[in-house]
């Protein structure tokens, strides 16, 4: 058996998440050992990558173009006040230097389109959907489709937001669930929401790495803040998706 490579450091910092049953340091090494594309440093991107960060993972490979603006600081907490006009991932370099420099930041101001995505994606071995539009959630989904890299996605509105886990063909792909994009819009959001779904994609994300716990795998998980309820629909591979199988019809959802 290979020497552990955790030093004193590490099990001191991750004590309390090696104890869980089934982690220990074999869990914790191959999250050291992790790459995670993370699209987006906004509301989702935030959690998603702050609590990846403080987990252990080993490199994190956050994704955005834009530039921090006082509108987005109801939610995207990776970032503040002094941070107004900074590129984001700038920004996130930061904040996540401070909360575990132990941690790889590739911070990648660029568009994800077809043809930057296999540079930006590069040797990750997850992708987080954090983005709040569907065209580009489209262009991760037919690139996981390509190369067989899973993917954890949420969307939040308002108080609601769902999360499911696409890694096809072993589950349905983005598109059998919304096989077009839906008219671009400025949409209310309460930080708070885009908290609670980013909190429980690094979750997701976190299992997955470590092989820990049962996966969102044809299951997608929707929740109304509102009412605090949650509910769980199981999502079927849909034949004539216009991705995965070529043709245009709706996702077939079963609750």
């Amino acid at each position: 058996m290979s020497a552990s490579r955790l030093g004193a450091e590490d099990r001191e910092r991750y004590h309390r998440q090696m104890i869980l049953p089934g982690w220990g340091e074999q869990a914790q090494e191959l999250l050291a050992s992790a790459t995670v594309f993370v699209a987006g440093a906004g509301g989702l991107g935030s959690p998603v990558a702050l609590y990846l960060a403080a987990a252990g993972v080993g490199t994190l490979r956050i994704c955005d173009s834009g530039h921090v603006e006082l509108s987005n600081l109801n939610r995207q907490i990776l970032h503040g006040q002094a941070d107004i006009a900074r590129l984001k991932p700038a920004s996130a370099v930061e904040s996540l230097g401070r909360l575990n420099p132990r941690v790889r930041v590739v911070p990648l101001s660029e568009t994800i389109t077809r043809d930057t995505i296999p540079g930006l994606v590069a040797d990750a071995s997850l992708i987080v959907d954090c983005l709040d539009n569907f065209a580009t959630r489209f262009v991760l989904n037919e690139f996981a489709l390509g190369t067989g890299i899973p993917f954890v996605h949420a969307g939040v509105q308002g108080l609601c937001g769902q999360i499911g886990f696409f890694n096809p063909p072993q589950t349905a792909c983005l598109a059998c669930l919304v096989p077009e994009a839906p008219p671009a819009d400025t949409f209310p959001i309460l930080g708070a929401t885009a908290g609670l779904l980013g909190c429980l994609q690094a979750l997701e994300a976190l299992k997955y790495l470590t092989g820990t716990g049962e996966l969102l795998r044809g299951r997608l998980l929707f929740c109304d803040g509102a009412s605090m309820e949650f509910q769980e629909v199981a999502l079927e591979r849909d034949p004539a998706c216009p991705v995965c199988a070529g043709r245009h019809a709706g996702a077939r959802l079963s609750i």
